[in-house]
């Protein structure tokens, strides 16, 4: 026997809650109180839409079902009260669905009834923003001046706006549209009508409560809540589901997991997106991106959210459950330093079904534009983190980056010349996808005061590109001043031993000429180095080292230490070339830091070697070797070569005892 149910809808649980029974094989038919409601529901051949409005209607009507579901809004108190009755007349089963309400706080006033907030907002000064419905839009006429002051968001049905009309909201004063809206949307109507109050009523999640309150706050705005009419007792959507599978005795649901595709849609022009992904867009019945995205696909009929960041995303995604075929949009490749990483570790994979349709990426498109190959270009982005370009243009002939912002070109062209790489070829990609695609060649010093767009990419090209290992620079290729310089064999040995990583976070503390310090930034190219100085002769050779040997991956701390390693981020490692009598106190700074870092110390002197065995000691860390270097070097005495000795230097190498 074919299973029946009658739901009275009227919201998005509502919708959710048909077409969960549709899925399952039940007849439903689906009643709604408005002309606009049963627009929305869409018939099937499970689903019929019909309006069934009388007690004593409905009482016969439900002699025909198996089970009646009350999902209608909730604060349409009268009608489930009278759902309620003709359930008991005719003694068909009944589950109401209700919606958890919003946890109150300081963000809003929360009123009884409508009446009481327009009572509450005459004598109150600005624009008010009324999404609250058309039903009881009269009670806000009591406002003086409401037709000036008063923004009506309600239904866009002929009906409702020929009601408002006759209360006199018509013009700009009354705004026609079918929510929920997104926090954007929010944002931008109360901004648009320039709103001190928003009057709405507490909708929950699905309806929207949550978008407009995150809206109202960015925008300043105080916000009265009418507060929901007390109820029976209900059910959440979820719960209701699991009942009516009771009812009909159905084991296991016929729908499987809700799917969620993330697509890439190329550079911008629809013309590049692949039909996989366009059917998947076409499919979806809701669609979400950044506004720019979601204006340059055609969403069709799905409901739209314009949001990028993915914590927000998961969460709008697991609170709006009526939402079945997801489309989440991403620009260029999925796969390229793009948000899908991130998104797939935050959603629910034991809700959730999730797959990933590429795009046609920045770096294809590009090197398709200017007509060579990029299987030998290094690709890298520096679009919203830091990125050492001088450094990667250094060791690899062909960079490819993403970069960031309007003046992200002029900023690489001025950091290339400052850092002695102005002689390499740019190639820079603009605006791809729009009108205002371009491409532009010339050297760092051609295009410092070239205008170029948001959306840019560049090719760095360096035919003099040198990959080999950068330990061991010459002492004399430093410019050296009075400071004190660690020399090549020393410096070698401790960079080598430190086992930097090419994404090291590293304190130089005592950094003298900047050797120690060019050299390490020279190894952990996508890292950075914090060359910590006190004295002001030998931090300024510091700089010029750096810009010498092309490391802007290295800031140049002034300072004591350890007072002026405070603010820094934590250390992957340590170089301590002098201390100044306060090595205790700077390897505990290290530690509190990174309880895991691991450190090199030297030590000309004896007396610096057993304070650094007495520090070890004291502070817990684990030593892992201490050796001494002896190094003598030939100089010529008129045909013969003399070895003339250096100073012996100890190296020590530890670590943090959690490491």
């Amino acid at each position: 026997m074919i299973g029946r149910a009658l739901v009275f809808a009227g919201t998005t649980e509502g919708r959710e809650i048909t077409e969960f029974l549709a899925r399952n094989g039940i007849k439903v038919t689906v009643s709604m109180a408005t002309e606009y409601g049963m627009t929305v529901i869409e018939e099937s051949e499970n689903v019929r839409v019909d309006s069934i409005r009388g007690v004593m209607e409905m009482a016969e009507e439900m002699k025909e079902y198996d089970v009646v579901v009350d999902a209608t809004h909730p604060y349409a108190v009268r009608k489930s009260a009278h759902i309620m009755e003709a359930c008991d007349i005719s003694g068909c089963p009944l589950i109401r669905i209700t919606r958890p309400e919003s946890i109150s706080n300081k963000q809003f006033v929360t009123v009884p009834d409508t009446r009481s907030a327009a009572e509450f907002l005459i004598g109150k000064e600005g624009n008010i923003l009324v999404a609250t419905g058309s039903n009881e839009l009269a009670e806000f006429t009591l406002i003086p001046e409401y037709r000036k002051r008063v923004f009506a968001r309600v239904l866009s049905i002929p009906s409702v706006a020929e009601k408002c009309s006759r209360l006199g909201f018509e013009g700009k004063n009354l705004i026609c549209m079918e929510g929920p809206f997104s926090e954007e949307l929010n944002y931008a109507m109360l901004k648009h009508v320039d709103a001190e109050y928003l009057v709405t009523k507490d909708s929950g999640s699905a309806g929207g409560f949550d978008e407009k309150i995150a809206a109202a706050a960015r925008a300043g705005v105080k916000v009265i809540v009418i507060g929901r009419p007390s109820e029976e007792d209900g059910v959440a959507l979820e719960e209701a589901e699991e009942m009516l599978l009771k009812v009909f005795s159905i084991r296991e649901p016929k729908i499987g997991k809700r799917l969620v595709t993330i697509v890439g849609i190329g550079v911008g022009n629809t013309d590049g997106i692949t039909f996989e992904v366009l059917n998947a867009i076409a499919d979806a019945d809701l669609a979400i991106g950044a506004s720019r995205m979601l204006e340059s696909v055609d969403t069709g009929n799905a409901d739209t959210y314009v949001e990028y960041r993915s914590d927000r995303i998961a969460d709008y995604i697991e609170s709006n459950v009526h939402y079945r075929k997801i489309v989440v949009l991403m620009s260029g490749d999925t796969g390229y330093y793009s948000g899908t990483k991130g998104l797939i570790d935050r959603l629910d994979h034991d809700k959730l079904e999730v797959r990933v349709l590429p795009g046609i990426s920045s770096v294809s498109y590009f090197f398709s534009k200017i007509g060579t190959s990029w299987d030998d270009a290094f690709l890298t982005s520096a679009h919203g983190r830091d990125c050492n370009l001088v450094g990667l243009a250094k060791r690899h002939k062909k960079v490819f980056a993403l970069l960031s912002g309007e003046d992200s070109v002029r900023r690489m062209c001025s950091e290339l010349v400052d850092y002695n790489m102005g002689n390499v070829n740019l190639t820079i990609g603009q605006d791809f996808g729009t009108w205002e695609e371009k491409v532009t060649v010339g050297k760092p010093h051609d295009l410092l005061d070239k205008e170029f767009g948001v959306l840019c990419v560049a090719l760095i090209e360096n035919p003099e590109a040198s990959d080999r290992n950068p330990i061991g620079m010459p002492d004399d290729d430093f410019i050296r001043g009075d400071a004190p310089m660690t020399k090549s064999e020393v410096r070698s040995l401790s960079v080598a031993k430190l086992k930097l990583c090419s994404d090291s976070v590293v304190y130089d503390v005592g950094a003298g000429t900047g050797s120690v310090s060019v050299e390490m930034a020279s190894v952990a190219v996508s890292g950075h180095v914090y060359a910590v100085e006190k004295d002001d002769a030998a931090s300024a050779l510091i700089s010029l080292n750096c810009r010498k040997f092309g490391t802007p991956n290295v800031t140049v701390v002034r300072g004591d230490a350890p007072e002026a390693l405070a603010g820094l981020p934590a250390p992957t490692h340590a170089f301590i070339g002098g201390s100044t009598g306060k090595l205790k106190d700077v390897m505990s700074t290290l530690l509190e830091k990174n309880p895991k870092i691991r450190i090199a110390i030297t030590s000309v002197t004896l007396e610096t070697m057993a304070e650094t065995a007495r520090c070890m000691k004291d502070l817990n860390v684990i030593e892992e070797e201490t050796f001494c270097v002896n190094i003598s070097k030939a100089r010529m005495a008129g045909s013969y070569h003399l070895m003339t000795a250096h100073n012996p230097i100890y190296i020590t190498l530890c670590r943090g005892s959690s490491a």
